[in-house]
């Protein structure tokens, strides 16, 4: 019975929401894009839009390259050399299990999902700090945890924020492990006759036949961006979700995804232009833009811890009105601390 009642244990999920305007001095948005470092997807919809506007095609296209290395052993990342190129600061962050911990010998905290029995430790190493000082006690421990006594090796993923030729940096620097560039792969699609919910930027909670609140409107982007078919028809054994009420068509929506290692700089540039998507008049009485995470991310927000063992979800959402105001959700699953 023990077994049969956990399987029928939903994990738990958080969606925070909360409405602000760009305008205002205590606005959250920037720094809460800023802090999340870890993107894999992007997505806006913006109704009543049938072609996008040459600003936002040129950042979409702009997002730039990202790296992929296989076998890089975790030392490559405290080198002096390494820290110097490419981190300005910065923390190495390991989620270990607790075999690999204590064969590494290094200092860590249980991770807070282990439960009773710990099987799961954090360990947090400050680049800056260890590269300041490279005859000090701490640094030859850390490289000999990672060269000696335990040496790990990774895929990685690589992506680095900085002007000039970093492309052609990254690609030397790693050139000895067969380091591979991809582009983010970017998807483009015009829905017509779209039925959208209504919605007012002061009704966070909606209001019934007048606003559908933002979880509602979170629940109906997950589908649109899913490509889910929202008519409910009664033949429809996959899916009977339609759109919330109050609802209007509109005739046409723009939806754009990028899809790879998305940094945080690049996605506050599109937040910004897509701000400024209403100094002119348009149709549209708002538009999103959606982030996740990736799933087997060691944090989600800034130093947040985050597990994926039971869903790996994390992701924020803005819903950008042309009055300038702004609805943010964001949304954990279980392993995860509140959102910030």
């Amino acid at each position: 019975m023990a077994t049969l009642r956990r399987l029928r244990e939903v994990p738990r999920h958080l969606l925070v929401c909360e409405k602000s305007n760009f305008g205002h001095d205590k606005s959250r948005h920037r720094h809460l894009v800023e802090t999340h470092y870890y993107n894999y997807r992007v997505s806006f919809l913006i109704p009543e839009c049938g072609i996008l506007s040459k600003e936002l095609k040129d950042l979409v296209m702009g997002f730039g390259p990202y790296y992929f290395v296989k076998g890089l052993p975790l030392y490559e990342l405290i080198t002096h050399e390494f820290i110097n190129t490419f981190v300005k600061k910065g923390k190495l962050i390991l989620s270990l299990d607790k075999d690999t911990y204590e064969e590494t010998g290094l200092q860590g905290r249980p991770s807070q999902y282990s439960g009773r029995k710990t099987m799961r430790f954090i360990v947090s190493i400050d680049l800056m700090d260890l590269s300041s000082n490279l005859d000090s006690k701490k640094y030859k421990r850390v490289s000999w945890a990672f060269k000696e006594k335990k040496p790990l090796k990774f895929d990685f993923l690589l992506a680095w924020h900085q002007t000039g030729a970093e492309g052609s940096t990254m690609m030397s620097y790693f050139s000895g492990y067969g380091i591979q560039e991809h582009q983010p792969k970017i998807a483009l699609s015009t829905t017509p006759d779209l039925r959208c919910p209504v919605l007012r930027s002061g009704l966070l909670g909606g209001e019934p036949e007048a606003a559908c609140s933002a979880h509602e409107l979170f629940d109906w982007l997950g589908a649109v961006f899913s490509h889910a078919d929202l008519n409910n028809e009664p033949y429809n054994f996959v899916s009977t979700y339609c759109c919330p009420q109050p609802s209007s068509v509109v005739a046409q929506a723009s939806l754009c995804s990028v899809t790879g290692f998305l940094l945080p700089e690049r996605i506050c540039v599109l937040l910004e232009q897509l701000c400024r998507y209403f100094d002119e008049p348009k149709l549209a009485p708002w538009v999103t833009l959606s982030v996740q995470g990736f799933a087997d991310s060691p944090v989600s927000w800034r130093e947040s811890e985050h597990g994926f063992q039971k869903g790996g979800e994390h992701l924020y959402n803005f819903v950008i009105f042309n009055n300038r105001d702004y609805w943010l959700q964001m949304a954990v699953g279980a392993d995860d601390d509140c959102p910030p």
